[in-house]
């Protein structure tokens, strides 16, 4: 049995004393640990390794008194198991030299077993959960099917995406077949790491905020959904759309356990637009952890009292950048812990 249930209970709507906290992109580049291992290994070296992968996890566990770990991967696994070469270029960040950009393409996608394309992050689960000793519970997570799509199609990072938006709008057949794969596939694979022992699922669309209302509801929500109704049955799931905000009374329809939410829209906004009836997460804006100590204590305790302690999980509303300075993340972690009403 786990000892620290705050995490879950949140997510069950139980009554907490405190939110939870925990922070995206936690074991990360801001850690100097981390960092030292980057020095020696490669990006997606670390990724398939599994006990760096686990050790990854660990990292953040060991400083800081969060109340859940996630599992250190990435998004782009999925699209490399089943074919697409991802490469991770120094200044350039994902990379992939052939981007899909026929239905031929899409039609070569591989649907390769999760143990022989993925066994590494499932192997890495098993070694994390060891070392966790069931203190505190273990998040796996996956890219949205969209997002996934907006690197295949792309190429690498952008901050519009319009090659991968223009390949929808001009060929919504070959998209839906993209995105339908992505989503079978992803569904097998966080399957599996919830067999291997996940305690919850977060679902990230990185970059949904960049379609409309409408074209969301099309090209993203609707593939989010189906994963969302196969793996609600076994974990809670936690669904974070960047900029998605005009979705949220959709979102809160699913089985969805929770909301991932960013600092673009209030909690009170957050909370009207939800139906009050779903726990939400986030929103603290991660380059106020640039700020000083004492503001970014006395902000974070506002906001929870913004969003409410009940059905809340406190975390930013991004990734942690990696200029913060330990004692920022700190005096974050730190507020949420010492919260009291």
């Amino acid at each position: 049995m786990i000892k620290n249930t705050l995490f879950l209970d949140a997510l069950k709507g139980k009554n907490v004393k405190r939110p939870p906290v925990w922070m995206m992109r936690q074991a990360g580049r801001f850690l100097p640990e981390f960092r030292a291992l980057r020095d020696k290994y490669d990006f997606f070296t670390r990724c398939k390794t599994p006990e760096l992968a686990a050790e990854i996890t660990m990292m953040p566990v060991k400083r800081f008194p969060i109340d859940s770990a996630i599992l250190f991967s990435d998004i782009l696994v999925v699209p490399q198991a089943m074919g697409l070469n991802f490469e991770m270029k120094e200044s350039v960040g994902p990379y992939l030299q052939n981007p899909i950009a026929s239905k031929q393409d899409v039609e070569r996608l591989q649907n390769p077993p999760i143990e022989e394309s993925l066994g590494y992050v499932l192997e890495a689960i098993s070694i994390t959960k060891e070392l966790l000793h069931n203190e505190i519970p273990l998040i796996g997570f996956s890219g949205s099917p969209w997002t996934i799509l907006c690197y295949a199609v792309e190429g690498k990072g952008s901050k519009t995406f319009d090659k991968a938006k223009s390949f929808c709008f001009k060929n919504p057949e070959w998209a839906h077949l993209l995105l339908q794969k992505i989503t079978d596939y992803t569904i097998q694979y966080l399957l599996r790491k919830v067999e291997s022992g996940v305690d919850a699922i977060q679902i990230f669309d990185s970059w949904g905020g960049l379609l409309s209302p409408k074209d969301y509801e099309e090209f993203s929500w609707r593939y989010i959904d189906q994963i969302v109704e196969v793996l609600a049955t076994k974990v809670p799931v936690i669904v974070f759309g960047k900029g998605c905000w005009y979705a949220l009374p959709t979102m809160s329809q699913s089985k969805a356990s929770a909301l991932g939410v960013d600092w673009t829209i209030t909690p009170q906004k957050a909370r009207e637009f939800s139906g009050e009836a779903i726990t939400l997460q986030g929103n603290f804006d991660p380059a106020k952890l640039l700020s000083t100590p004492k503001n970014i204590y006395s902000e974070a305790q506002q906001m929870i009292r913004d969003f409410g302690v009940q059905r809340y999980i406190a975390n930013l509303g991004h990734g942690i950048l990696p200029n913060v300075p330990l004692e920022n993340a700190e005096a974050f972690i730190r507020a949420i812990v010492e919260f009291r009403e």
